[in-house]
């Protein structure tokens, strides 16, 4: 261990003890998030700082500051991604959403509020004195660039990624000693819908494909379609255990992109420990900086380029809410208009959107009911996620509804002919009451 590595350790308590009173701190991303400081941060309450402002994007760490009612919102807590604590903590106005495409994300942060502390975990150094924030470079290194204090926590258990994640300590103020576990997302088992969605996609996709995916049952599904392909690629968000499989596999070899050949292209990784350890110096895998990933110019440049994304619902026109239900928060835009404008600026490339025809919902006396979630309108106050001007394949279990070109009339006459059979004609009806197409025109 060099000189230079040593005078930069110091203990949490020391970090949370440089914070002050209006400081704007950034973490990384889902598992790059910073674990140790997060589950201790209260602690600057208790010591009177106040006016602090956190900026995240779903974290995992579930420390006294979010959940002890002692300290919820008394740090003032903005996220890009929602998970279901955020969720919980935004019903009593402790947490704001920050509207965002993920490829702007970070530098209209930046814009807006300085940041005083980012800190993410990393892999300890290598023998150059290199580490590696590899889990995610979805806005770190603008960030990093720009903040006051950089302060890594240095965990044996992140793997060491290539790509915008490597970071000299000559670049970096404090390091942190820590050895926790990784957050992980267990792979989601697929069921009978997902399947049958799945399929209709796999169905359409093409060797040499480049591909982008998610996580859930639905996207898994998906990726346990596609083993008889060859030669597919990866240009995505996020890099997940399903693609780490296909690779294995033999499936993923990106031998015909056009964007760095044979190389799985990602801006963060979120999974299983066996993903982890698939991604640990595997020149294979490039974590590149989430500006450039995900600008829908960057992966047009892919041929065939491949996005699959989910959503909420879907109006009759095209309009998708896929991050909310009405107006409450549930997530988070994410790469969602990125990645479907990208692929649709790709020779050859198409975007699905892929929701169940139905969903099972309690009514205000307590009884349960299924709707549709193919509807004449959104639900009140939704937020549109992907616009209809962008949308070009809508999936449900009963088919593919082909948007791209197509005028309102078409839209309402493809996309109920993939709702669920019990609610078409009531959604044909209440279109025609709406004024959303004429009642000629059947």
């Amino acid at each position: 261990m060099n000189n230079e590595y040593l005078s930069k350790v110091i203990t949490v308590d020391k970090a949370l003890s440089m914070v002050k009173d209006g400081d704007h701190i950034v973490t990384g991303m889902a598992a790059a998030e910073a674990h140790d400081f997060f589950m201790n941060i209260h602690k600057i309450i208790d010591r009177g700082v106040s006016d602090v402002v956190v900026s995240n994007c779903l974290p995992m760490a579930e420390g006294d500051y979010l959940t002890n009612p002692k300290y919820i919102g008394k740090i003032n807590v903005n996220s890009w991604f929602y998970t279901p604590q955020l969720r919980r903590n935004h019903a009593i106005d402790a947490v704001s959403y920050i509207p965002n495409h993920l490829h702007t994300a970070g530098w209209k942060r930046r814009d807006h509020i300085k940041t005083n502390i980012l800190i993410c975990n990393a892999s300890p150094p290598d023998k150059h004195g290199y580490m590696s924030i590899s889990l995610s470079a979805t806005y770190e290194r603008g960030i990093r660039e720009n903040a006051d204090l950089v302060i890594l926590e240095i965990n044996p258990k992140v793997p060491r990624a290539f790509g915008d994640v490597e970071v000299h300590l000559k670049d970096v103020n404090y390091l942190i000693e820590t050895n926790y576990d990784l957050p992980e997302v267990p792979d989601a088992e697929p069921n009978e819908i997902d399947y049958k969605i799945g399929k209709l996609i796999a169905d359409e996709i093409e060797d040499g494909d480049c591909i982008q995916l998610g996580i859930g049952g639905m996207p898994n599904a998906i990726a346990k379609a596609l083993y008889d392909k060859k030669d597919l690629g990866i240009h995505t968000e996020m890099l997940t255990s399903e693609m780490a499989k296909l690779f294995e596999a033999g499936v993923i070899t990106g031998r015909k992109k056009k964007l760095y050949p044979g190389k799985m292209v990602c801006t963060f990784v979120f999974g299983t420990r066996a993903m982890y350890d698939f991604i640990d110096d595997n020149p294979g895998v490039l974590v590149l900086n989430g500006e450039y990933v995900n600008d829908p110019h960057v992966i047009g440049q892919n041929d065939h380029q491949i996005s699959i994304n989910s959503s909420v619902e879907v109006d009759v026109t095209g309009q998708c809410a896929s991050e909310s239900i009405g107006p409450k928060q549930i997530s988070g835009t994410g790469g969602q208009a990125d990645t479907a404008i990208g692929a649709q600026n790709s020779l050859g490339g198409r975007s699905y959107i892929c929701l169940y025809s139905t969903a099972t919902v309690k009514d205000k006396d307590g009884q349960t009911k299924k709707i549709s979630k193919i509807v004449p309108c959104l639900n009140r106050g939704a937020i549109v996620s992907l616009s209809r001007m962008d949308v070009d394949r809508v999936v449900t279990e009963y088919g593919i509804a082909c948007l791209r070109g197509t005028n309102v009339r078409e839209r309402v006459q493809r996309l109920t002919a993939i709702a669920h059979p019990d609610f078409r004609e009531d959604i044909m009806r209440e279109a025609q009451d709406l004024g959303i197409i004429g009642r000629k025109s059947f």
